[in-house]
């Protein structure tokens, strides 16, 4: 029998996964209730961020309901499983990189921008303002705010990364998880955060471009993590069996 090669699990699909078999076992019964992010990850030694990942991941397969201000619920798995790939990296770690990326791209542009570059970023700004929020449309001209900004530097390659990471935000994984935070207040912030980046670039201030994208990005993971607001107590965990093996570990 050859050999199979060996595939590293990122740490929510692990935390996934254990759910997953701890309601399969019927600890978790089909319309029970969950324990609260902040109990799942107390019990299970990881990030309240890697909790919320795995939830999600579980939600968009149909395994369980998350419903705000009441709390995390199993429901009927579908007849026909969806198909969920969980290869790829989860929201919070693509926006922690976005943050680390992206603010080196906004200090470059500050030094590199032309007029026409700036006036290219304030039609894009100017439509976003226009904009339904939150919208396709809308995504379509953040992506463009941030693609703009990697063109300015001159290397395709930071182009084609910063548009690979940001189309990490249109699966279905992303958009379950932003359906629950994204409105007209979010996208309003969000806006005036890119407006702040812009004016940066424009006084041809790499710091401040850096500082502004970075305080962009770290409010956007911030958004993403605000409370379901689970009310009541929640249920007493499976006993010795929702605990992680080894080390504490952080988001993955």
């Amino acid at each position: 029998m050859p050999l199979e090669a060996i595939a590293p699990r990122r740490l929510y699909r692990q935390v996934a996964d254990q759910l997953r078999t701890l309601i399969d076992q019927g600890e978790y019964p089909v319309g029970g209730r969950l324990p609260t992010e902040r109990e799942l990850a107390e019990q299970l030694g990881v990030s309240r961020p890697t909790v919320r990942e795995a939830l999600i991941a579980l939600e968009v397969e149909g395994r369980l309901r998350i419903r705000v201000g009441s709390g995390i619920y199993v429901v009927e798995p579908p007849a026909v499983p969806t198909a969920v790939d969980h290869a790829g990296e989860g929201p919070f770690e693509v926006l922690a990189t976005r943050e680390f990326l992206e603010a080196a791209v906004a200090a470059e542009a500050a030094r590199r921008a032309t007029p026409l570059e700036i006036a290219e970023i304030d039609e894009i700004l100017a439509r976003m303002q226009d904009a339904e929020n939150p919208s396709e449309e809308a995504i379509v001209l953040d992506r463009a705010f941030h693609i703009t900004l990697a063109g300015i530097a001159g290397n395709s390659v930071l182009v084609r990364i910063v548009g690979d990471l940001f189309d990490q935000r249109i699966t279905p994984f992303f958009r379950q998880l932003a359906s629950y935070f994204e409105n007209r207040e979010s996208w309003a912030a969000a806006h005036r955060e890119h407006r702040a980046i812009r004016d940066r670039i424009a006084a041809r201030d790499p710091d401040g471009a850096h500082a502004a994208m970075r305080e962009h990005m770290r409010r956007s993971q911030e958004r993403f993590s605000a409370t379901f607001g689970e009310g009541g107590p929640a249920p007493s965990p499976p006993a010795d069996r929702t605990r992680s093996r080894g080390p504490k570990q952080p988001a993955g």
